[in-house]
């Protein structure tokens, strides 16, 4: 699970720090800066996978042997925070070169802290460290970004200082060390459990155009970020009884057609579309609203076997009926109870925060832009006053009513 997240100078973001919990809500008005978080989550995601930094920032086209990466919003050419007035063609004291991200990670009991910063505009990593339980696994020296190579020292827990050796800098030192043989197995095995963590997260951008469609695939652990393969998935949940039960329970109570169970249609060549039964009538894909679709998608992707570490998720109430917003975040804390899977998403729902508990104070994020540009991000209970007013106005009211813009 991630615990802590550090971001610096990327984007909006000059330093945003927030610590983590299962449920993780981003709020504020449009521009304040929650898109550009989940754009660092898929920075360190791409980190992961073991892109080069160019291909995590500008993208990389699909190959014989590996999916397409879209990269992140805007490029490495709007990845570094600017202040307002360098923006505005004025004299800027701080033109800045790189950015940084810092996580604090466990897994299996262990628990990791990561660091790396990297400069978008020439593809280098500047810097890069990784801890295991407070004490180093690996970390670049500090000869700084102009020298070729990046030297990095990796600790066996043997006496003495490693000797640093020479590794390419236009690609993350996680995924180097992972593929250099003069590492042993143990460390290579702990470096790959750590780099399939930070890959292992799933942005939901749900389409309906995409959700209506028949599935390629007969069978789909995961689908994809716009919805791919959404009818196969549902197929694998349908196909045992306990999973077929939950996703029908939580559909009957969270949509505002009277659904009966949900079915699978079969195409010419046997592929998946998804369908709802209501009576003796069947409802296919094609012809079901948004709402119900996206819905649909979002339970399902709740329950998939192959859950992701962290889920993200855009404007979670869209196309859900104001009344099932509170079984909407029933759904969410039943799900992310167990530890098993967290979700980070963004809300502009004043109805849906006023069905929080206080337990989800903490991880729900105020997002907003002072006069200089930069996003400030911070949990609502370390907002000035906030477990004061809460308690003599619902939250959902004081979202509505702009008492959060009005701290800044």
């Amino acid at each position: 699970m991630l615990q802590r997240l550090i971001v610096r100078r990327f984007k909006s973001l000059a330093k945003a720090d927030i610590v983590l919990g299962g449920l993780n809500l981003l709020i504020g008005t449009n521009a304040s800066g929650k898109s550009n978080l989940l754009d660092a989550l898929r920075v360190l995601q791409g980190v992961g996978y073991g892109f080069t930094v160019s291909e995590i920032f500008d993208g990389r086209p699909k190959g014989a042997t590996s999916v397409a990466w879209e990269g992140i919003r805007g490029g490495s050419s709007e990845a570094l925070f600017q202040p307002l007035e360098n923006k505005q063609g004025k004299q800027s004291r701080a033109v800045y070169e790189d950015c940084s991200f810092s996580l604090t990670l466990t897994l299996d009991g262990r628990s990791f802290r990561y660091v790396i910063r990297l400069e978008p505009a020439t593809g280098r990593v500047y810097q890069e460290r990784l801890l295991l339980d407070g004490r180093d696994v690996y970390a670049s020296t500090d000869a700084g970004v102009s020298t070729p190579v990046l030297y990095a020292r990796v600790y066996t827990g043997r006496p003495g200082r490693p000797a640093a050796r020479p590794y390419e800098r236009h690609r993350p030192l996680l995924h180097q060390l992972r593929q250099d043989s003069n590492i042993s197995e143990d460390i290579q095995d702990m470096l790959q459990d750590f780099s399939t963590a930070l890959s292992n997260q799933q942005p939901l951008y749900l389409e309906p155009t995409v959700l209506r469609q028949y599935s390629q695939a007969r069978r789909a652990n995961r689908m994809g970020e716009h919805g791919e393969n959404f009818a196969a998935l549902v197929q694998g949940l349908l196909g045992k009884a306990s999973t077929r039960a939950a996703y029908e329970g939580w559909l009957r109570e969270l949509t505002p057609r009277e659904i009966d169970s949900v079915v699978i249609k079969k195409g010419a060549l046997s592929e998946p579309l998804f369908a709802v039964r209501e009576g003796e009538r069947e409802f296919p894909a094609p012809v079901l609203s948004d709402g119900t679709l996206r819905f649909a998608a979002l339970t399902a992707a709740l329950l998939q076997p192959d859950l992701p570490g962290l889920l993200l998720l855009e404007e979670i109430e869209n196309g859900i009926h104001p009344t099932r917003l509170r079984l909407l975040v029933e759904l969410l804390d039943n799900r992310t109870t167990s530890g098993e899977l967290q979700v980070l998403a963004t809300t502009h729902s004043p109805l849906l925060l006023a069905w929080l508990k206080p337990d989800h104070y903490a991880t729900t994020f105020h997002c907003a832009r002072d006069a200089s540009g930069r996003s400030v991000i911070q949990s609502l209970t370390q907002l000035p006053d906030f477990q004061r007013v809460v308690r003599r106005q619902p939250l959902g009211d004081l979202f509505a009513e702009g008492w959060f813009e009005s701290l800044l």
